[in-house]
């Protein structure tokens, strides 16, 4: 047996209240929440599992064969989407995997069935929720399955893509992240894709791995956002520089409530992005979620995140203090005009 996924993650926006949209789609496309099936309910705590939606199989032709994949989406409450593409032949042998990694590199072939299905998920999300995905900005991944280990499958090959001979270095570089936990299984990740040897169907594992990728995707993104942030924010500040000292003050305030906005906003969907899944009890899965956060850098994008939010906040801290210093001066300019005023009232009833 062997099988492929090929995912596609976008950012669609808003956060979303999933209970009330199963109910809504209840009627027509049988949504249902995602479940892990292989492990004990306390060994990974899903906070708020995504909810599934099934779609219509496609056929792909290809060099002169069809291949069938069925199609399914998970959807996150935190505004997320996970649209795959799902290929599986039952009858093949493990070395079946190279011809389908040859036929299908990457996702050449399927990027119009993606586009396609993430405009009719649009179609069925719209009336109940905001749908605004950035088509051009997703993380991609791939996952290949096969049901027993093959010295014909090259992992390195099969992984990056390459038909030439990669130096030892490279080679040592992408196995580094295998692990096993049985002698007959192999997880080996890469930043773009991994390879699942296992006797058992591991849809657990897929899962595990779809939901690091869609946490590093909400990284990338809201990274994106905060550079987009910031960028205006200085922008404005510039502006405000050039106003009139009081009209100055109206517009740092405006700035400042923009800013704590977004700061609280960020920090709460990163909070939930973070709280996504809990892997407690299961050593092997534990193991094999923070390789695959730490393939996919989630260490450096979760710190170029926390760190622009250290910066939005001390250009608040800076700006109340600007507007703090501002009203101090109004205030000591009304106390010396007042005295001003009762020196020359006195002045003036002693000379009247």
């Amino acid at each position: 047996m062997i099988a492929l996924r090929c995912y596609r993650m976008y950012d669609i926006g808003r956060e979303i209240d999933l209970a009330r949209l199963q109910h809504a789609l209840e009627g027509c496309y049988s949504p249902a929440r995602t479940s892990f099936l292989r492990v004990r309910p306390q060994s990974i705590i899903l906070e708020e599992p995504p909810l599934k939606i099934r779609m219509n199989p496609i056929s792909v032709e290809r060099e002169g064969s069809t291949y069938n994949y069925s199609a399914f989406v998970h959807i996150y409450d935190f505004g997320a989407i996970s649209l795959c593409f799902a290929y599986e032949d039952q009858d093949a042998p493990p070395a079946a995997l190279m011809d389908v990694s040859d036929v299908f590199p990457g996702q050449s072939g399927l990027n119009d069935f993606f586009s396609m299905y993430l405009g009719l998920l649009g179609e069925i999300l719209t009336p109940h929720i905001q749908f605004s995905p950035d088509k051009d900005f997703y993380e991609e991944y791939n996952i290949y399955v096969a049901d027993r280990i093959d010295p014909r499958v090259d992992p390195v090959v099969l992984l990056t893509g390459e038909k030439g001979a990669l130096s030892p270095q490279m080679r040592e570089e992408i196995l580094k992240n295998s692990l096993s936990y049985m002698n007959d299984d192999l997880t080996v990740l890469s930043w773009d894709g991994a390879l699942l040897f296992s006797p058992e169907y591991p849809g657990d594992l897929m899962e595990l791995i779809e939901f690091a990728c869609v946490q590093v995707l909400e990284l990338r993104y809201y990274d994106r956002e905060l550079t987009r942030q910031m960028s205006r924010m200085y922008d404005d500040i510039e502006q405000a520089d050039l106003l009139p000292r009081f009209r100055r003050s109206r517009q740092y305030h405006s700035i400042m409530a923009h800013q704590m906005e977004t700061y609280a906003e960020i920090s709460e969907i990163t909070e939930k992005i973070h709280n996504l899944i809990k892997v407690t009890e299961d050593v092997y899965y534990a193991r094999v979620y923070a390789a695959v956060l730490n393939v996919l850098r989630s260490g450096q994008w979760n710190q170029s995140v926390a760190r622009k939010i250290e910066v939005i906040q001390e250009n608040y801290s800076m700006l109340s203090d600007e507007v703090r210093i501002q009203h101090s001066n109004f205030l000591e300019w009304v106390i010396i005009i007042l005295i001003a005023f009762e020196l020359g009232l006195g002045i003036w009833q002693i000379f009247r």
